[in-house]
């Protein structure tokens, strides 16, 4: 089997690149160890709790015990599925800040500035705004990615952003527009009612082209003649096989595995690889470090009155909300549920935010077990630039072994200051005069939480991962010895390949990273195609004035 370009992984860039090289006519094979993403789970927004909790749709990763968190594992969920993390993460559409893409120009990723990226982004989105306002010169109207904002018609989630600029903060018509900071209607990747993954926005148009092949399989590791990349090891049917690739191998396997594929292949920090009894091909030290996340914790409010999700949380509701659904693609299982959303900064002296907020008119954990109260609401909120930083590292030189996953979580001391600034800004917010109808005993951290002591160990016991992990092999100049590939996506050191998913991210992002993922698919394929970049666009963010001096 041989095809011009050979991708690894079906998830958000993948997709994206199987795409735009097959229209460009050039012949691809995408490989995935996934199997289908057909099924109520995957495609009922509303159900977003299961498949992520499912083997079946899910690597099962989690974390080394976790030192700063009382030796905690956590989650460590990675789509294995066609459509990868973007058929079962929570569907939520966040861009970036521009300043975080300026920041990546300036870390050596140059021509990844905002005016850079954000061409891309109207090339790779349909925005419809549902008639909750925004400006659409800063929005894409007919790229293959639906982007779209529930009915917002459950009265805690009006509540939110009144309560946020009760408290004195900015309201903002689109957060993925000019203007970031502020509190205002969250966006999805649901298109009528149902789950619009990358596989359904890219994949599905790229097999339809005959220069689009999918092959199930395991990619054991690439093959390298000469420090060249010709092709890859595929693991399928119990006897391994050789698919060749005429021009490059692209590893878009995620930020947990494609730098385990690449050490697998002898590309790493050499002395580890050396341990492990693989043959080094290229000493790259930063390949499986800069491990980045979003931690959050959810603060949680009982309700007064019975306006919550928490009426469809029984076995029967639960029922008739899949019905209604499977019938008509309407009522709450249509919704992710995250229908507001916000974004502040924690202090005076930041220029753009540092804290994002989902609110969700429901008392419930991710896994889904709700809340013994009954009604309820709730803010996941956090920080988005923590100073701590993790690696991926090998177990063996068995691919089938799962790779060491360290994230260092809370191992500066700022992560625990700007956590404890960020629980407490959220109980301002829920005290405001918008909340008084429907506001009860707080659920968690609980009244008594009040101290720093009280508050850090609320946080060592629920922090949770948000899902976002990213940076392990981080895009730079090609002279800097800790970058793995340059700003076009190719590794240094190698010919013949490339990574292009959310592991070259030298920085993680504001808010959820599907976004980013797949603008990164989109302008990696304009550099492998040879094409000139998108023109730049100088449309300027907004950034509060005051923010030297205030803090909202």
């Amino acid at each position: 089997m041989q095809a011009d370009y050979v991708i690894v992984g079906a998830g958000s860039a993948g997709c994206a690149m199987a795409d735009r090289l097959s229209e460009a006519g050039r012949s691809v094979i995408v490989v995935e160890h996934g199997g289908s993403d057909a099924g109520p789970f995957i495609n009922m927004p509303g159900a977003l709790s299961y498949p992520m909790n499912m083997k079946r749709y899910d690597w099962g990763y989690e974390t080394e015990p976790e030192p700063h968190l009382g030796g905690r594992r956590l989650a460590c969920p990675r789509g294995k599925v066609i459509g990868g993390s973007s058929s079962i993460n929570g569907m939520v559409y966040v861009r970036g800040h521009a300043r975080d893409f300026d920041t990546w120009n300036e870390m050596g990723a140059t021509g990844w500035a905002w005016p850079d990226v954000a061409p891309y982004y109207k090339r790779l989105e349909t925005w419809h705004d549902g008639g909750h306002g925004g400006d659409p010169s800063r929005r894409g109207t007919d790229g293959p990615l639906h982007v779209s904002r529930g009915k917002r018609d459950n009265p805690l989630t009006k509540a939110f952003v009144e309560a946020g600029r009760q408290a004195g903060y900015e309201t903002t018509d689109d957060y993925n527009g000019e203007k970031q900071e502020g509190f205002g209607p969250m966006e999805a990747t649901i298109h009528k009612g149902r789950r619009w993954s990358a596989a359904s926005a890219y994949l599905r148009p790229a097999l339809k082209r005959d220069t689009c092949t999918l092959v199930r399989g395991l990619v054991r590791r690439l093959r390298i003649e000469d420090g060249r990349v010709t092709g890859v090891e595929v693991a399928r049917g119990g006897k391994t096989e050789v698919i060749s690739a005429a021009a490059e191998v692209i590893v878009a396997a995620s930020s947990i595995n494609s730098p385990k594929l690449l050490m697998l292949s002898g590309i790493g920090p050499a002395q580890e690889l050396q341990g492990h009894g693989i043959d080094v091909v290229a000493d790259r030290p930063g390949v499986g470090r800069n491990l980045q996340d979003h931690l959050e914790v959810y603060v949680q409010q009982a309700s007064t009155q019975p306006v919550s999700l928490f009426n469809h949380w029984s076995l029967r509701g639960k029922a008739m909300v899949g019905l209604e659904w499977l019938l008509r693609g309407t009522g709450p299982g249509a919704s992710n549920q995250f229908e507001s959303a916000a974004f502040i900064r924690s202090k005076a002296g930041v220029e753009y935010p540092d804290i994002q907020y989902h609110f969700l008119p429901l008392a419930v954990r991710y896994d889904g077990s709700v809340a013994a109260e009954g009604h309820g609401f709730q803010a996941h909120v956090g920080p988005m630039r923590s100073a701590s930083r993790g690696s991926v590292t090998l177990r063996s030189s068995d691919p089938d072994d799962d790779p060491v996953i360290r994230f260092n979580y809370m191992s500066h001391e700022s992560d625990w200051q700007d956590f404890r600034t960020a629980i407490r800004l959220t109980r301002e917010i829920f005290a405001q005069p918008a909340f008084d109808p429907y506001r009860g005993k707080e659920i968690q951290p609980g009244e008594d939480a009040q101290s720093d002591a009280a508050l850090d160990a609320f946080i060592r016991e629920n922090v949770e991962s948000a899902y976002h992990p990213c940076g392990t092999c981080r895009m730079g100049a090609a002279d800097d010895p800790d970058a793995v590939v340059d700003p076009e996506g190719r590794v240094i050191g190698v010919d013949g390949l490339r990574v292009a998913d959310s592991s070259i991210f030298p920085r993680i992002t504001n808010g959820n990273l599907n976004a980013p993922s797949i603008l990164v698919g989109e302008k990696v394929s304009d550099h492998v195609l040879g094409r000139t970049p998108l023109p730049r666009d100088n449309a300027q963010p907004w950034i509060h004035p005051d923010w030297q001096t205030a803090q909202r």
